[in-house]
């Protein structure tokens, strides 16, 4: 018989609920070309609660799959979690035409998240609108469940259809106080809707109707062509040395 396991030095984060260190190794910066990043990925002993997901996000945490992890990346402090307050931010003129445009074209739909066919093509579609070229970082079903439909909180699956169509998915984590924006896509054929725009609109009405306080928007990298849309919502704040910053249209990014 063998005898306990024993977890290794600074493998086990003793946090609500405890979590386990299963990657902590450099790797090429998946945003900005030409750098190493460090992204630790953490596994709760469980899944957590809506108030144990609030403490995460409040850190600066992000999830993938089951999965959490914050960037420590040696000499690089570009990513900055970044998220809207609900009692301060309010939709520019442009914004307001985007979920005018989109109410009256598209269908939201909320579910649980679910990995097949139609949603992979969808996805790999995206993909090769931001710069990736065919049969690089496409993915198949089971890729697509273990990062996007696999959780380990309170996830949901927002769905945009067009006269029926699926031209767009977002998955948005929902904790006590807040959702969390998780990743979006859609199909590039409808780029004109706005779809990135409208679902962080139709995702702060979410947060309205529950009575939440914040949206959190992921990462904001200043130099990340993908990411500078998010500095858009105005006013926003950032997680800049441990401490949530506001940025407003007098102040700026």
């Amino acid at each position: 018989m063998s005898g306990p396991r024993v977890v290794p030095a600074g493998r086990l984060i003793l946090d609500q609920p405890p979590e386990l260190v299963v990657h902590d190794e450099l790797q090429p910066c998946p945003y900005l070309e030409g750098r190493m990043s460090r992204l630790p990925l953490r596994i709760p002993a469980r899944g957590l609660e809506r108030a144990e997901l609030d403490v995460r996000l409040g850190r600066g945490d992000r999830r993938q799959g089951l999965f959490l992890y914050r960037p420590a990346c040696p000499g690089c402090v570009a990513c900055e979690p970044i998220r809207l307050d609900l009692s301060r931010f309010a939709p520019d003129r442009s914004q307001r035409r985007t979920l005018a445009r989109g109410d009256r074209l598209l269908t939201v739909e909320l579910g649980e998240p679910v990995a097949d066919a139609e949603r992979v093509a969808l996805y790999n579609r995206h993909k090769a609108l931001r710069g990736l070229s065919a049969g690089q970082g496409e993915v198949d079903v089971r890729s697509y469940r273990e990062f996007l439909a696999m959780t380990c909180c309170d996830t949901m699956e927002i769905r945009y259809r067009l006269k029926g169509e699926l031209v767009g998915v977002a998955i948005a984590d929902r904790s006590s106080d807040a959702l969390s924006a998780v990743y979006c896509y859609y199909d590039p054929s409808y780029e004109r809707l706005g779809l990135g725009t409208y679902s962080i609109l139709k995702q702060l009405e979410l947060c309205r109707m529950w009575e939440l306080s914040y949206l959190y928007l992921g990462l904001y990298i200043e130099e990340s062509t993908h990411m500078r849309y998010k500095a858009r919502f105005l006013p926003h704040e950032r997680l800049l040395d441990g401490k949530w910053c506001e940025f407003t249209r007098t102040t700026g990014p």
